[in-house]
């Protein structure tokens, strides 16, 4: 259902989910099981680092791809997940343009000569030669074929443009938060688009050291934010992301930060989904 800035459902939206409610309603038991058996499946590839891909029979989402080797050289222990192997229909959505989210290779390789670049209109666009681009606001509903994008506040740990995305198909919703910071924004996101089915969230606290003067706290999510900002917006479940560099320069995570999510879960009755990269999950509708 598209939602407009203020989070109330088009008149035209309304009517198309109730028609839909309506109908489901009066099949008989085993012919609504059938119905839900025969849904598409959206399938969901945890990708290097930060990144994610979503399928939907042979249309893909990408959100902060990352397959080039120099952006964290030996720093990151995450495998390279190739991303030039989709087809049909395909979209990247980056988060902001800091190049361990917004990678031009990764881009290019994940749209191919006919898909789609989308980027938070506040940042201006990334410099990715060769692809189409596409600016979307915040509150903003994209079509995406069968999936559906919207881009929602973040707040990025350098005070650069930043954006999380909210995407949905195959009768599940989830959330990406490329590497922001705890930010009071959480409860309108949830009230206007939870609950949701996954969290794809940061989690490894990291403090940088090359910005001057040090401010020497977290400029990305802990894990305890982590868990904070699931159970605020509604999700099921935790999928962490961006976590795993060791040894880097000026950038120092917290090492035990998986260990951490899984006892702040518990504590709050979270699950948490481990997916290492490459790997995939299905969720039938």
């Amino acid at each position: 259902m598209s939602m407009p800035e203020h989070g109330r459902p088009t008149r035209r939206a309304f009517l198309r989910g109730a028609v839909a409610l309506g109908a489901a309603a009066l099949l008989p038991p085993r012919h609504r099981l059938a119905a839900a058996a025969d849904a598409p499946t959206l399938r969901v590839q945890r990708l290097a680092w930060a990144g994610i891909r979503l399928q939907l029979d042979d249309a893909c989402v990408f959100l902060d791809p990352l397959v080039s080797a120099n952006v964290w050289e030996d720093a990151l222990k995450d495998p390279l997940v190739p991303v030039g192997d989709a087809r049909g229909e395909r979209w990247v959505l980056v988060s902001h343009r800091h190049p361990d989210h917004c990678d031009p290779a990764a881009i290019r390789q994940a749209l191919g000569d006919e898909g789609t670049l989308l980027y938070p209109a506040q940042g201006g666009a990334p410099a990715v030669n060769g692809v189409k681009m596409r600016a979307a606001s915040l509150y903003e509903p994209q079509l995406l074929g069968n999936f559906t994008a919207t881009a929602v506040p973040a707040v990025d740990g350098y005070g650069d443009p930043q954006v999380s995305w909210i995407a949905s198909a195959g009768g599940r919703r989830i959330i990406h938060c490329g590497d922001t910071l705890w930010h009071g924004g959480w409860w309108r996101i949830g009230r206007q688009f939870g609950p949701f089915d996954a969290a794809f969230l940061p989690i490894n606290g990291a403090r940088f050291s090359w910005r001057k003067p040090v401010s020497d706290v977290p400029a990305v999510m802990t894990a305890e934010q982590a868990v904070a900002a699931a159970v605020v917006i509604g999700a099921r479940r935790i999928v962490p992301i961006h976590y795993g560099v060791r040894g880097a320069e000026g950038y120092a995570e917290d090492p035990h930060a998986q260990q951490e999510l899984l006892e702040h879960a518990a504590r709050r009755d979270v699950a948490v989904r481990i997916l290492r990269p490459g790997e995939w999950i299905d969720w039938n509708a």
